[in-house]
């Protein structure tokens, strides 16, 4: 017989939030004690099975929102962060949330997160979700999920620098290797020399600084693909995309069916 679980929600007013003149009314009606008012502090937990919600004389909606799971082209210049700056890589979804928030009124808006981070000056592939268990595989070394870079370079590119990319460099005081590196091909749209560089630790900065270690010069730096995943080609840089539940096998989830 399966345990019921209980849901609880941790709710916090941030300094951040305006808040109107003279503060928030905020109260909690404990059904389990009748209609009983409590103020609610800030960090109080609650049980939805059993608490209804006002602020401000408004009814807070007790259904959570579901779990998302997005793909999106991180252009230069956004940072990773889940902070409010107007140039992070969440806010490249806001437009979604307007229409979403029309279509489920009173329902929270989920806070999302990256998966991982990208540095401001690297583009390309970075997921973007609100399931904590999610991230947290695939961002976890055990997951052994490879990352795949293309890096421009300035100059010409001779075997030794790829020796010396391929037998690793110094990170954060640990010696990372890649677990590949390659000269691709010429091309006619992209005149500077490329290299596809695979590796699965992922450290901070260390693409970069296994190309520095070699001597070379970096123009530019994408990332194109995350485990079985890859970033798609017709995605332009700012936008994004949903994932499916094939995507989400690629990166590792177990997708139950509903058959």
């Amino acid at each position: 017989m399966k345990r019921k679980r209980k849901t609880f929600l941790a709710l916090t007013l941030r300094r951040s939030i305006p808040r109107p003149q003279g503060g928030f009314t905020t109260r909690i009606l404990g059904n389990h004690k009748g209609s009983v008012k409590f103020l609610l502090p800030p960090e109080t937990r609650v049980d939805l099975s059993k608490d209804s919600i006002y602020v401000n004389g408004n009814r807070l909606s007790k259904k959570l929102p579901p779990k998302f799971y997005f793909a999106l082209n991180k252009p230069k210049g956004y940072i990773c962060s889940n902070g409010e700056e107007s140039k992070s890589v969440v806010s490249l979804i806001d437009d979604y949330w307007k229409i979403w928030s029309k279509a489920n009124h009173g329902v929270p808006r989920p806070r999302l997160f990256t998966v991982g981070r990208l540095d401001v000056a690297t583009t390309g592939l970075i997921i973007v979700t609100n399931d904590g268990d999610f991230a947290q595989r695939i961002s976890h070394p055990s997951s052994n999920f490879t990352k795949e870079y293309i890096a421009n370079i300035e100059g010409v590119v001779h075997r030794r620098h790829l020796i010396s990319i391929s037998e690793g460099t110094e990170v954060d005081g640990v010696h990372c290797v890649p677990d590949s590196v390659e000269l691709l091909s010429a091309q006619a749209d992209a005149p500077r020399p490329r290299l596809r560089i695979v590796v699965h630790e992922g450290r901070n900065h260390e693409v970069r600084e296994l190309i520095k270690n070699s001597g070379l010069q970096l123009h530019s730096l994408k990332r194109v693909r995350i485990g079985g995943f890859r970033l798609p080609s017709d995605l332009g840089l700012g936008k994004y995309v949903e994932l499916k539940e094939a995507d989400l096998k690629l990166l590792g989830m177990r997708v139950q069916s509903s058959v």
